[in-house]
């Protein structure tokens, strides 16, 4: 149940340059994109529809994942920690090299770690840190080769978890299975659930350069206390590449809470274009959360992965 309560701190799919919601410091502050205009629906060939389509049937964002086991790069990361009033409480910071050429390996090249982070067995802290770090920063190089499983509750292993995420993460608006007390609120696709957001998309620019749609789906402002209570994704935000539909970020707004668990949730990612074939790849991971459960340590964190010079 742990790790199940971890997966709800980091669920996430993710889009660009959004303000931070939570109220501290945010090491995310690399704007990507620019908003020219508003579209209006009624006048364009598009529709929500159109986005919402290609949202539920892209498979090309996981695939810019897989990809980077093709390629060396450089990984910049950092994590802040924070306590119950915001203030920064620790700091990891890794410089790190991905190198493809020959049998894979990994290669610090600088490592700085400041104030809480570890317990005194030598693990991190929060379970949030540990298993953002099995996920996203490859610790066990579980994206590049393959590892044995770690065991988790009732015989489940991380990479369970793992692919629960996956799902949040690459397929949004499909139903997860598996973990409690969300039952279908991720479907925010379905005729039921569609009543209670908006639809917006603009022109923009992502990179100074590629013209881009920003499809944005937000709560209705209008909506009941316990009725937006009641939802757990506030707002999804996708980047679509104009001119053929890539879809190059994605950010979620995500908070919900009951007598189980509560969390507070911003999460994004971002794509770009490499090689003369202009393959898609990860160029920037940033979240903010909050998550508790009873009896468990509060755990606030915030984390900014870069990734460049791929090849």
């Amino acid at each position: 149940m742990k790790k199940i309560y971890l997966l709800l701190s980091l669920l996430g799919v993710c889009s660009v340059g959004l303000a931070q919601k939570i109220p501290r410091f945010n090491p995310d502050t690399v704007l990507t994109v620019t908003i020219d205009s508003a579209i209006t629906i009624t006048s364009t060939r598009l529709t929500a529809e159109t986005f919402i389509n290609e949202i539920i049937n892209d498979t090309s964002f996981y695939a810019a994942f897989r990809n980077m086991k093709n390629y060396s790069f450089n990984a910049e990361n950092r994590i802040f920690t924070y306590n119950k009033a915001n203030a920064v409480e620790g700091k990891i910071y890794r410089r790190i090299y991905h190198n493809n050429t020959g049998p894979y390996k990994m290669e610090i090249l600088e490592k700085r770690d400041d104030g809480n982070v570890y317990k005194r067995n030598g693990k991190y802290s929060l379970y949030t840190v540990e298993m953002f770090d099995y996920i996203f920063m490859n610790a066990y190089n579980s994206d590049f080769v393959p590892s044995a499983p770690i065991s988790g509750a009732k015989g489940e292993s991380n990479e369970s978890y793992k692919d629960k995420l996956k799902t949040l993460i690459f397929s949004p608006g499909r139903p997860i299975k598996g973990v409690p007390f969300i039952g279908n609120k991720t479907q925010i696709f379905t005729p039921n659930m569609r009543q209670y957001y908006d639809y917006t998309f603009y022109r923009g620019t992502y990179l100074d350069s590629i013209p881009v749609y920003r499809f944005k789906v937000a709560l209705k402002p209008d909506l009941s206390g316990w009725t937006e209570g009641g939802m757990m994704i506030k707002e999804l935000v996708t980047i679509f590449d104009m001119r053929n539909f890539q879809i190059l970020g994605r950010y979620v707004d995500m908070k919900y809470g009951n007598m189980a668990f509560d969390f507070d949730v911003q999460m994004n990612i971002e794509l770009g274009y490499f090689g003369e074939d202009k393959t898609l790849l990860p160029t920037k991971i940033s979240y903010q959360g909050n998550w508790d459960i009873p009896f468990k340590r509060e755990e606030r964190a915030s984390f900014l992965i870069l990734h460049k010079g791929y090849k």
